[in-house]
């Protein structure tokens, strides 16, 4: 059975396809049968890291033209590694049904190779975690930037929420619980993991059992991406440290990567970096991570924990609960404060920041309605 590998981020721009490509051509180095998958489905761009045309193979043409799912994996120009190109033109992740989604995860299990590795979309759909669950050792690329820590935390946050919501089933006393409490949010954020585990226990022992082991099998990887010296990696320690004390989930390192400027000139070459310059800081890097995974016993979620349970009930989904997916960021920035993982120096830091893109927020919203006035004026006299 392959051991699945998805990669995720709470934000975009922090090297997740980075990483994914290289360590996928990097495993295959070693002599490992990789399968490289592109799950960023609406914004596909994983070809262009390891310089292949996907064509009309795609998970697209799978989901709409009925072709058999082994004929969209692909070989690549690197030795043991094969691709699944994702699709553009499936224009938001929301319009997957379930019975697709189901569909997808049975055919990815299914796939005869070593490793597969996921490279999904940013944020927190539940599409994206979902995939992430695939498997308990999944990876989160996070980077020394604050907001960047800050949702790479939020993301496992909600990972271990989307995951209490799969072990407690609709109709259980457990999901009674977890249903009245939902009905106020601000209590549900503010309620850390362990303590509600210890509510949950009163009144659904068994349930609580499961969870408490489903957390202990749950081992995600860390890897801090875009470093600039050797400071910068105690941000992962953080993310490490608020993670246990809030979540009650035990976080593993998997490694740092300094910032390169190669891997610009290895994207306009479209050439993954391993491939570019194999010797590389950036590199080099990778492979430490590669060895890492290769060495890392296997994990695996209990006999009863199955994929297909996934449903539409979610904790939180930003799409649909903005107000709650805000409380729900609001209560990640206590956490870090309260831990005295964020300084008030870089909570100020992240506040300019978000009042910059404020600004240029509402000029691009001027723009737009002057250029609808003219346009609106134009017709009236037409």
């Amino acid at each position: 059975m392959a051991q699945i590998i998805p990669v995720a981020s709470g934000k975009g721009g922090v090297g997740k396809s980075l990483l994914s490509a290289n360590l996928a051509i990097a495993l295959g180095q070693q002599g490992k049968r990789v399968v490289l998958v592109d799950l960023d489905l609406g914004a596909s761009n994983l070809h262009l890291v390891i310089g292949q045309h996907p064509g009309s193979a795609s998970l697209g043409s799978w989901f709409t033209e009925k072709t058999q799912f082994k004929d969209i994996i692909q070989p690549t120009d690197y030795k043991n590694v094969s691709f699944i190109a994702g699709d553009s033109q499936i224009p938001d992740l929301t319009s997957l049904k379930h019975a697709q989604k189901i569909k997808l995860i049975r055919n990815l299990k299914n796939i005869d190779t070593d490793y597969l590795i996921l490279d999904l979309g940013a944020g927190t759909h539940q599409f994206i975690l979902d995939m992430f669950l695939l498997s308990p050792q999944g990876i989160i690329v996070s980077a020394p930037a604050v907001t960047a820590t800050l949702n790479g935390y939020l993301f496992l946050k909600n990972a271990v929420f989307r995951l209490l919501y799969t072990t407690y089933k609709k109709n259980t006393p457990g999901r009674e619980l977890l249903d009245n409490l939902k009905k106020n949010s601000v209590s549900m954020q503010k309620l850390y993991i362990p303590q509600l585990v210890q509510a949950l226990g009163r009144v659904d022992r068994e349930n609580t059992h499961l969870f408490i082991t489903r957390m202990q099998q749950f081992r995600p990887r860390l890897v801090m991406n875009m470093i600039e010296n050797p400071n910068d990696a105690n941000k992962a320690q953080r993310i490490k440290t608020s993670c246990n004390q809030y979540l009650g989930l035990e976080v593993d390192f998997l490694g740092i990567m300094y910032r390169d400027m190669l891997q610009d000139k290895a994207l306009a070459s479209q050439l993954p970096l391993v491939v570019y310059k194999p010797q590389s800081v950036l590199g080099q890097a990778v492979y430490r991570i590669a060895d890492k995974v290769i060495e890392t016993p296997p994990r695996t979620f209990d006999a009863d924990f199955n994929p297909e349970d996934f449903n539409n009930d979610t904790f939180i989904s930003a799409e649909e609960e903005a107000n709650n997916d805000y409380d729900f960021k609001l209560s990640g920035i206590d956490d870090l404060v309260a831990g005295g993982e964020l300084s008030i120096g870089e909570l100020a830091e992240m506040i300019k920041t978000q009042q910059y893109e404020l600004v240029q927020l509402k000029k691009e919203n001027q723009l737009l309605k002057a250029k609808i006035i003219k346009a609106a004026a134009m017709g009236f006299k037409v």
